[in-house]
């Protein structure tokens, strides 16, 4: 999808309604979606393979556009007369959100989008040395629960860890993966039952989840409150670092970017926790939609190992 920013500045309140009036300043399309996720592994050095299907309109052809000035191949995004390009449009003052429109679809993909979606990522796992999937849900339609099934299938089959960050349309179709990271909110409304974020209703939260699902680990990222992170045969809470907050935009898809490639290098869950919670942590920092800085995120790990001893 497209993040596009509207800023402006406002000096009054319209005589039409009461709502301010922003005089436009600029106009910017960011990578957003999963398109920032895939930003935010090319920013940390890794390759990403961007897998979607998009419409065949003029927000289209910003899409494609954006995609290869960030060095991000555009070859497996797919165009459909079916549907139109997500675009999200925020209006901004002063650094405020004022408000946020969205144009979608949210339907399934038809069988031949489906297909053809299928098609181009089988191709991708024929012939390149891929190292983890990453499944970034929106609830759009194009994870639909044959698409989520298929591609599960083929990860199992090639030996190719999977990781999840869910909505809520089909939650528990992800089933057997390497990595299930959903967030307080997405638990929530999954579960028949309350959840806290603390660490024996989390447990219980987690335990059910696994039992119906069969995922590897599990990570619930709990806002301002830390991560929690359930390996198996442990349990446990990261808290957050201190932060000033800017923007929570985009911060999930650092969270999950960071952990997927933690996965595909076979790294500690609790390290993998750790380096997402501060990654997480520093896009807050920024206004607007913007990836993880790696220099940032080593510096600030290191800081962090260093007094924790």
């Amino acid at each position: 999808m497209i993040d596009q920013y509207l800023t402006g500045k406002v000096e009054r309140v319209s005589p039409e309604a009461p709502v301010p009036v922003v005089r436009l300043n600029a106009t910017e399309n960011r990578l957003g979606g999963a398109a920032n996720v895939a930003l935010n592994i090319k920013s940390m050095g890794a390759t990403p393979f961007l897998c979607s299907i998009i419409g065949d309109d003029k927000n289209a052809a910003i899409f494609e556009h954006l995609l290869p000035e960030q060095g991000i191949d555009a070859s497996s995004i797919l165009r459909s007369k079916e549907r139109c390009t997500t675009v999200k449009t925020r209006v901004l003052a002063a650094n405020q959100h004022l408000l946020r429109i969205d144009q979608e679809d949210k339907k399934d993909l038809s069988n031949g989008e489906r297909e053809l979606f299928l098609k181009s990522i089988r191709s991708i796992l024929d012939e390149q040395e891929i190292h983890v999937i990453l499944f970034q849900d929106y609830n759009k339609g194009v994870l639909s629960i044959e698409v989520i099934r298929q591609i599960i299938l083929e990860a199992v089959r090639r030996e190719i860890p999977t990781v999840v960050d869910p909505k809520f349309d089909n939650f528990l179709e992800y089933r057997n993966t390497s990595l299930f990271k959903p967030n307080l909110k997405e638990i929530r409304e999954a579960l028949n039952f309350e959840v806290e974020p603390n660490i024996d209703s989390l447990s219980k939260a987690s335990a059910h989840l696994r039992s119906k699902m069969r995922n590897k680990a599990i990570m619930i990222t709990l806002s301002e409150k830390g991560i929690f992170i359930d390996s198996g045969d442990k349990q446990s809470i990261l808290p957050t670092q201190s932060r000033n907050i800017a923007d929570v935009c985009g911060a999930g898809d650092t969270v999950i970017s960071i952990a997927a490639l933690g996965i595909a290098l076979d790294l500690d869950l609790e390290d993998i926790a750790i380096l997402a919670n501060l990654a997480g942590g520093q896009v807050c920092e920024k206004v607007g939609v913007v990836p993880v800085h790696k220099a940032q995120l080593l510096r600030e790990y290191e800081y962090l190992l260093a007094h924790s001893e």
